[in-house]
């Protein structure tokens, strides 16, 4: 199976990318490249240019501003039909009067291939999303997740250096969208093309994605791999729409050149290095520090830690089975905390109205303008 998760060579190239509507600017200025076989993420809020910038690399929007090559070649002028891309769309498109291998196979029907050639890659496209055997069923009588891997076979056949995918999974249901999620990374690795995924679902593109640009308004935020989004977003607009973050009012001076101590409220005072601080924060401004629920821990009665402890108060509680996520309002703090923890044998999970000590770390703090 080929890894493409070390390529380093641009497939797409956008800079400067604009896109208007009148007065209304979808994209604003879009400079990226997207590697040539990872698996590429457009994350962020309905409205803020995803799709919009999808529909550009595709073809099918033409550009306001600015310049976008696919290997290499400028796509300005290049019609739909003739880019190197395919697209799944999130309605999958399939023609329900059809069979499967009718379906799969239309994009051939133009190719300069004999009719045994054109089997034979539609047997291999079918076996290669798990639908060996299925070529003469009625397209009508798939199962949602079916379709969509029909959709994703007929894109495939016609083998496209990149595939776009359009909010794909959105109208699976949880099981379903769950487990395809890891036949689609399966799929992209197995294929060793690049794939770019639109979706609002900051854990479908979590758990897929070699990077991921989050965007807001026609721009993008940040662009970075999955880790890094998570552990050090670089402003708190991004650390609000991944994830989970708690955030609490803090001052913050530089004592040298590679310590910034931070006096965070209900936390107290702790050094950070500068790596904990995203860029564009100047002394004096108001500042917050974020921290995630689960780099947190409550502490069980007698139980000890060489870590910083806090105190506080659990003023609610949501028990999921493995994990129990409390909501504890720290001395000195008006809004409650997000805490999640694991519930491990012989750790009781503490009620409403119970003191709780509070185990952090300062390497888990985030600092905001």
């Amino acid at each position: 199976m080929k890894d493409t998760r070390a390529a380093a060579q641009p497939i797409i190239t956008l800079e400067k990318v604009e896109k208007y509507y009148g007065d209304y600017y979808a994209l604003r200025g879009i400079t990226a490249e997207i590697r040539q076989g990872e698996f590429f993420s457009l994350l962020g809020p309905s409205g803020c240019g995803k799709t919009t910038l999808l529909r550009t690399i595709a073809g099918f929007e033409e550009l306001s501003g600015g310049r976008l090559t696919i290997d290499g070649k400028d796509m300005k002028g290049v019609p739909a039909n003739v880019r190197p891309t395919n697209m799944v769309f999130q309605s999958y498109a399939i023609f329900p009067h059809l069979t499967v291998a009718q379906n799969v196979g239309f994009g051939l029907r133009r190719e300069p291939l004999s009719r045994a050639e054109k089997e034979r890659k539609v047997i291999e496209a079918l076996d290669m999303v798990g639908l060996k055997g299925y070529g003469a069923r009625a397209a009508h009588a798939l199962s949602g997740g079916q379709r969509q891997r029909v959709a994703l076979a007929r894109a495939l056949i016609l083998e496209p250096k990149v595939l776009l995918l359009d909010e794909p999974l959105s109208a699976l249901d949880k099981k379903m969208r769950e487990q395809m999620q890891m036949e689609l990374r399966r799929l992209q690795r197995q294929v060793g093309i690049t794939f770019i995924l639109v979706t609002h679902d900051q854990e479908e593109a979590l758990i897929m994605s070699d990077r991921i640009a989050v965007m807001f308004e026609g721009q993008i935020a940040q662009l970075d791999t999955p880790q890094m989004l998570y552990r050090r977003p670089v402003s708190r607009q991004v650390a609000e729409f991944i994830g989970v973050m708690n955030f609490l009012p803090a001052k913050a001076t530089v004592t040298d050149a590679t310590h910034i101590e931070v006096e965070a409220a209900g936390l107290g005072r702790a050094v950070i290095d500068p790596e904990q601080l995203p860029g564009g924060w100047h002394p004096g401004e108001t500042q917050s520090v974020g921290i995630r629920p689960e780099t947190m821990s409550i502490l069980f009665p007698g139980e000890t830690t060489d870590r910083r402890v806090a105190t506080g108060v659990v003023e609610d509680r949501a028990y999921y089975g493995d994990m129990t996520y409390y909501e504890v309002r720290l001395d000195g703090v008006e809004k409650p905390m997000t805490i999640s923890m694991k519930n491990l044998v012989g750790r009781p999970v503490l009620e409403r109205g119970e003191q709780a000590r509070v185990a952090w770390d300062a390497r888990s703090l985030v600092l905001f303008a």
